[in-house]
């Protein structure tokens, strides 16, 4: 319990940080916070999978990897399994979280919702980096329609 708070308040210390200080005040700058974000999570999704069981870098299809993402990483990270998992079996899977942790307290209003693509960005590259490290090259962005339900699209690039 007390690590998923000091996650979350991590969590939003950097994105607070990030937008206080942009580098650049403009639009510009705000793409820039969001690829530094974005670059964090990817750098810790690597470290997450770095530190995997073998057995578990052993996976034969995507749809497993997507699996061990859902279940085993979100639990690890999160304390709770993805909701749900879709794919369209062609390279693109849809992972749906109803109750994302990082969003929960900004859930009580819809002029939250424009702010919640900064506190996505972290765990975008978070999937993607343990992705990478699993071997599979991916491009992952997020979406909110309502708070706190958010969809993570995974699109694998084939090589």
């Amino acid at each position: 319990m007390a690590d998923a708070a000091l996650f979350e308040f991590l969590h939003t210390e950097m994105v607070a940080e990030l937008w206080t200080h942009p580098s650049d005040p403009g639009p510009g700058g705000q793409k820039m916070s969001l690829s530094v974000l974005e670059g964090m999570g990817f750098r810790v999704g690597q470290a997450l999978g770095e530190r995997l069981p073998q057995e578990t870098l052993a996976f034969r299809e995507e749809l497993d990897i997507l699996k061990f993402l859902c279940k085993d990483l979100w639990v690890a990270v999160f304390q709770k399994q993805m909701d749900s998992l879709r794919t369209n079996h062609q390279g693109t899977y849809v992972l749906q979280d109803d109750s994302f942790p990082l969003l929960i307290r900004m859930a009580s209003g819809l002029q939250y919702l424009e702010e919640a693509p900064k506190f996505l960005a972290f765990t975008c590259g978070l999937l993607r980096g343990t992705l990478c490290i699993l071997g599979i090259k991916s491009l992952v962005t997020a979406s909110v329609a309502s708070l706190p339900t958010c969809k993570f699209q995974v699109v694998i690039q084939k090589t």
